[in-house]
């Protein structure tokens, strides 16, 4: 069973709210590296911001790259990514292309991640990290398998459960069945409706090597860590 300094130590905690402001991201910094959580993710808006906060601390700098649908094209996703790390994020959790993969077009989403994946190492001065969002809730257990395919195929070094912006957010099996697809080198993010210190412990047992919350106060609090 996961303890709780492993549970924080695993949380990328999440301001990517609609109206989040330039304090919440100060906050939000000022929180994790506190806690010593994995990582910051932030709208791309507030990278720079983000960035300089947490310069001095082990906590990664993310954000999002065709948040929250992934129907941008393949070359904005590149872009944007591109910019993000240039201005200080350590890692992209880009949303997969869900309408072409509902379409049946596999070269398009393979296309789509490899895009987005080369700009980041292009751009990136340090090891940089690709998480690739297939936001499962909207997906066949066999469109799933596809996604993941495609995003290890294409070179994501996460595969992750949901934008937390969908109908539906992580389950335990969906982050079991992602875990079992793929191979060593490639870690699950799950993300989407992780609200406790027990949501956050069952994605772990289940195989996750990150959790996506905005709930990192209160799980903390849980946990006797604030």
């Amino acid at each position: 069973m996961p303890e709780p300094n492993e549970i924080i130590s695993s949380i990328d905690h999440a301001v990517l709210a609609a109206d989040s402001t330039s304090d919440d991201v100060l906050g939000a910094a000022e929180l994790c590296a506190g806690l010593g959580t994995a990582g910051l993710c932030v709208h791309p808006r507030w990278v720079p911001l983000a960035a300089s906060a947490l310069e001095g601390t082990e906590v990664r700098c993310g954000t999002v790259v065709g948040f929250p649908l992934g129907a941008t094209t393949s070359d904005a996703k590149a872009f944007e990514a591109r910019e993000a790390v240039r201005h200080g994020a350590d890692e992209v959790d880009m949303v997969l292309a869900v309408t072409a993969l509902k379409s049946g077009d596999r070269a398009a989403v393979l296309d789509d991640v490899a895009a987005v994946v080369g700009a980041v190492y292009v751009a990136a001065t340090e090891e940089a990290v690709v998480k690739v969002i297939i936001e499962t809730c909207y997906l066949t257990e066999e469109e799933k398998r596809t996604a993941v395919e495609l995003a290890v195929e294409a070179g994501a070094d996460f595969v992750k459960t949901s934008t937390g912006f969908g109908p539906a957010g992580a389950t335990v099996e969906d982050v079991r069945l992602m875990r079992e697809l793929c191979p060593e080198g490639v870690a699950v993010k799950a993300a989407g409706g992780i609200r406790t210190a027990d949501d956050a412990r069952a994605m772990l047992e289940a195989g996750a090597s990150r959790i996506g919350t905005s709930s990192t106060r209160e799980i903390a609090q849980e946990l006797g860590l604030l």
